[in-house]
């Protein structure tokens, strides 16, 4: 393994004082250092590098709700759409009262090289609401849901702009969304969003894809590593869709989760944790507070213990230049969106950390939601079994093409991640061209 690590200081970040230097708190600006970094790599053409590191178009909406109260609040809506060169934009829709700007064109640029790394025909976007939505009536969601669609409806279609459930929001916004861009059109368009009720059209297997693809992808890392899957300690940041069923599969593989955590705090238990048992007490209180099952950990705490697997899959900037030197994983396999800031990549690097980039490891949502759109098109519908073996050809084949140029280019794999989805969607560039 010495050729995809050390001396990565010298070969992955030459300049890493400037990665360092960064912003801990702009993921866009996390996001495009390491665009910069495989661009600098592909040695990417001036103009190409110009196009790539701009999104097509940011839409802002205002969104006035009436409110249960009566009263009127209005609240914020953005999408951006980033890059739509190899087919129609993708990316999810969340609801919080944090999302910017940045934040929305960070993930949206996130979704184009995430489409590109597992090579399915998509361009990137994202969407949010600026609310809280744990403050919201289930009346009040129905109105911001439709009256954001209905501001953004310029950018939607099936072949143009295909949202997606993402942080607080689920099968029932999905459901709502299509209604309302049909009724807009005049016609069901089942092919407008991802990630809806089955029985509206949307794929089974997709609730389980993204923690899927997670444990497939620590399962290739374990391989190349010369691990064992039997055994292996996980820790896993983040027990929400992605962070339970990523532990529970591979729970199923052999693994021994030793640690568990959400916003309420973290649970660590050396001898592992009957995962089904702890997804039920998330089924009946909301969250992990109150299991008292083995020992009681803050979330920092949880991020350091020593193991072969973390699993972080909250939310941004878990993994910083203030606690990566801190971490005792030998893999870190980032099921959310950009857990490791730029600075933190580096800091990964010295201590010979095998990152599976997000990018990557968490690919296995948007590459079922792709199989669902594919199934809407057609009228015809995949069985669970083919949708899991379809998905598994596509993340081993996606984690070895990585690996692969990592050791060609002797870079780590966040690196050759970008520059394999860079160099697929500048090829698509150079081939259509620039139209005037």
């Amino acid at each position: 393994m010495a050729d995809l690590r050390l001396p990565t200081n010298a070969i992955v970040h030459p300049d890493k004082d400037r990665f360092l230097s960064l912003s801990e708190a702009n993921p866009f600006e996390a996001m495009m250092a390491r665009f910069d970094r495989a661009a600098e790599l592909l040695d990417l053409e001036p103009g190409l590098y110009k196009v790539l590191r701009n999104p097509e178009k940011t839409v802002i909406v205002s969104i006035p709700v009436m409110m249960d109260s009566g009263d009127v609040e209005v609240f914020t809506g953005i999408r951006c759409i980033y890059n739509t060169s190899r087919g129609p934009a993708k990316g999810g829709i969340r609801f919080d009262q944090h999302v910017t700007v940045d934040e929305v064109k960070a993930l949206a640029a996130w979704m184009t090289w995430k489409c590109a790394v597992v090579n399915i025909p998509f361009g990137g976007s994202k969407g949010g609401v600026i609310c809280d939505p744990l403050t919201l009536s289930m009346g009040e969601l129905e109105r911001v849901t439709r009256r954001y669609t209905a501001g953004i409806i310029a950018t939607l279609g099936p072949d143009s702009d295909v949202p997606a459930p993402d942080m607080n929001t689920n099968e029932r916004v999905m459901a709502w969304l299509m209604d309302t861009y049909s009724m807009h059109v005049g016609h069901t368009v089942n092919a407008v969003t991802t990630g809806k009720p089955v029985a509206m059209g949307g794929s089974l297997g997709r609730r389980e894809a993204t923690g899927r693809g997670c444990m497939l992808a620590t399962r290739e890392a374990l391989v190349q590593l010369g691990l064992p899957m039997k055994g292996a300690r996980v820790v896993v940041q983040g027990f929400g869709n992605v962070g339970s069923i990523a532990a529970e599969l591979l729970q199923a593989q052999g693994c021994r989760v030793i640690a568990i955590g959400d916003r309420t705090g973290g649970w660590y238990s050396k001898k592992g944790f009957d995962i089904a048992h702890a997804v039920r007490h998330v089924e009946q209180h909301g969250t992990l507070d109150g299991y008292n099952v083995g020992e009681a950990i803050t979330n920092e705490a949880l991020l350091e213990l020593e193991c072969d697997v973390l699993l972080p899959a909250a939310l941004e900037n878990v993994i910083t230049t203030k606690n990566a030197s801190r971490i005792q994983a030998k893999i870190v396999c980032e099921g959310a969106n950009g857990p490791t800031t730029a600075g933190a990549d580096a800091l990964l690097d010295e201590k010979g950390i095998f990152v599976i980039p997000d990018i990557l490891a968490n690919a296995g949502g948007v590459t079922v939601s792709y199989f669902e759109w594919v199934q809407n098109r057609s009228g015809y519908y995949w069985t669970e079994r083919m949708v899991n073996e379809r998905l598994e050809e596509i993340m081993v084949n996606s984690f070895r093409d990585v690996l692969q140029l990592s050791k060609q280019h002797k870079v780590n794999m966040r690196t050759a991640s970008y520059m394999l989805s860079i160099n697929r969607v500048a090829t698509v560039h150079k081939l259509r061209g620039i139209y005037a």
